[in-house]
């Protein structure tokens, strides 16, 4: 059986990861006093696409879908 969450992807995809996390979060922080959820929801998103930059994991690599990076 493999690990769970086991490194996925390079280098590349991981810098790719950090970048789009960055601007969820910003993009959450910006529509904080317009929406709670709108906000809410980039916050959350922007910290799974951060645990997968850290991780060097790609959940939809995971799923067996294929990805450019």
């Amino acid at each position: 059986m493999k690990k769970c969450c086991a490194t996925n992807i390079g280098n590349g995809g991981r810098l790719l990861r950090a970048l789009a996390a960055a601007a969820l979060i910003i993009g959450a922080w910006l529509t904080y006093t317009e929406s709670f959820w709108l906000s809410l929801s980039l916050g959350m998103s922007g910290l799974f696409v951060l645990f997968e930059a850290l991780r060097g994991w790609c959940a939809l690599r995971a799923c067996g879908i294929k990805t450019r990076f």
